[in-house]
């Protein structure tokens, strides 16, 4: 009898199309009772993986905000018996795929997927979770990550291309790089930073202007060049932060050259501070900061709680 599969479909997503989902589910049929579910509306995705039971193996076609949405349906739904997870790359940057080690391609990662499949290989990884309250929200929130959170400026990119994306325009690294070099140039935090971290056992530290909280390596890509904040993240591994104290032209240069260069320098007190493998640690600001995980913009918030979780979900491959 063959294992019984959902493959949840974002129709929106970047790289796919109809006829790609076609030979998608055809290739996937020849291993698994497969059931085809396209989603229709934002937390459609969440809203199937938490109510579909009895299934061996759950796959998403789609970006990293799908991936996003059917991993907080899981891990919310109370249940014990989770199924198996499984990742073909429809986004623009789908880093949780590449980050697994699938290519950036559907149709060959959907071949890497099936021979995984035949030879039953799968592990475990680690996510990430923020809680938090929105500062036009009275019920405060707990969201589970794959790749990556931010407050500042990282959020603010992210809010501009959703804009941007709902108006109907690709999300190509030249119009992520735009929007980045005009949020910069609006960006009042990075002369008057907000945020203050504070790791359990360490002195609280003021005074930073960005914050990028990485669960995996790297951070994003930029086309085919990986951005890595933080190059030791792992899924094997705690929540690794990359902590900017300055956003002043100079200083912007030479993060970005470190970003994708992939440097494992020690941060700079006062300028950068850095840490790797942490079990938890809290975000506070004066005032409300931006915020977004996995890609996904939620508004502001005053503080974030950031926990790892390890061995939260098996994934094939």
């Amino acid at each position: 009898m063959k294992p019984r599969g959902l493959l949840i479909a974002n129709p929106n997503a970047t790289s796919t199309s109809p006829g790609m989902r076609d030979v998608i589910t055809r290739a996937l049929s020849h291993e698994l009772e497969l059931e085809v579910v396209t989603t229709t509306h934002r937390g459609h995705a969440a809203e199937l993986a938490g109510t579909s039971t009895g299934l061996d193996l759950l796959i998403t076609l789609g970006g990293d905000g799908t991936i996003n949405e059917v991993v907080n349906g899981l891990l919310n739904s109370g249940r014990s018996d989770l199924p198996m997870l499984a990742t073909i790359p429809g986004g623009s940057a789908n880093v949780m795929a590449r980050a697994l080690g699938f290519p950036n391609e559907a149709i060959e990662a959907t071949g890497m997927i099936l021979e995984s499949l035949r030879t039953q290989s799968s592990h475990t990884i680690g996510l990430g979770n923020a809680r938090f309250r929105p500062v036009d929200s009275s019920t405060e929130r707990s969201l589970w990550f794959t790749i990556n959170a931010g407050l500042g400026i990282d959020a603010k990119v992210v809010a501009a291309m959703e804009e941007q994306r709902a108006q109907g325009r690709a999300a190509t690294p030249a119009r992520y790089l735009l929007t980045a070099a005009r949020e910069y140039l609006r960006d009042t935090e990075r002369t008057h930073p907000i945020l203050t971290l504070e790791v359990p056992g360490e002195e609280p530290i003021p005074g930073i202007a960005m914050l990028i909280v990485q669960n995996t390596a790297p951070w994003t890509f930029l086309g085919p060049f990986p951005v890595n904040p933080c190059p030791r993240a792992s899924f094997d591994t705690g929540l690794d932060l990359f902590a900017v104290h300055s956003l002043g032209l100079p200083s912007t240069v030479r993060y970005g050259l470190r970003m994708l260069r992939g440097s494992r320098a020690p941060g700079v007190a006062g300028q950068l501070t850095t840490r790797n493998d942490l079990t938890g640690f809290t975000v506070r600001s004066e005032a409300p900061a931006s915020l977004q995980v996995d890609g996904d913009w939620l508004g502001h918030v005053h503080s974030v709680h950031f926990l790892a979780a390890r061995d939260a979900l098996r994934i094939v491959g």
